[in-house]
């Protein structure tokens, strides 16, 4: 935390009841997406944890078609991406170019003590037979941008990710 970002600390302070109870995809796709929405961008954070229902999420789907379907922003990193599985096989997203965490790294973390043990499947394997061409092979804070998709490969990239992104968003919003 930016602690010393007057800026930061001020819009973190004026939203931090809404940080501590955040909403659910679900009640986002229910009652929040839509033509009209609020909503500029779809934010898919990284870690294992996105490996974990995300790829078989009907609201994810949702929330990927609106993307889609409203020329909105999506933005992931480093396993975030594993989430673009939502899509289906027959995605639309086939011939995008990302940035993601490389499947050859994953196999090798419990080697060196990050993870207990070896992931059961492949993300980035995945991905690929969908159509997604994966542009990075290791962790270097790679970016890639391609049409409304930004995305990095790991979190050396996440600060450079979110200013690419703070750029697209205010660009989105002045074309608005």
């Amino acid at each position: 935390m930016p602690t010393d970002d007057e800026e930061v600390m001020g819009l973190f302070a004026k939203y931090r009841d809404q940080f501590n109870i955040p909403l659910k995809l679900a009640d986002v796709v229910e009652k929040a997406l839509g033509v009209d929405s609020d909503y500029i961008a779809i934010f898919i954070p990284g870690g294992h944890g996105a490996l974990i229902g995300l790829p078989e999420s009907k609201d994810m789907t949702a929330a990927l078609e609106w993307a889609m379907t409203n020329n909105k922003l999506i933005v992931s990193l480093c396993h975030g991406p594993a989430a673009f599985l939502a899509a289906g096989d027959n995605s639309p997203f086939a011939g995008y170019k990302i940035c993601a965490f490389p499947d050859d790294l994953d196999a090798q973390t419990p080697g060196i003590g990050y993870m207990p043990g070896h992931l059961t499947w492949k993300f980035g394997e995945k991905l690929k037979a969908i159509g997604f061409e994966i542009v990075n092979h290791d962790i270097s804070g790679a970016l890639c941008q391609d049409r409304m998709m930004l995305t990095g490969d790991s979190p050396l990239a996440g600060n450079a990710l979110g200013k690419l992104a703070a750029s697209a968003l205010l660009e989105a919003i002045g074309n608005d």
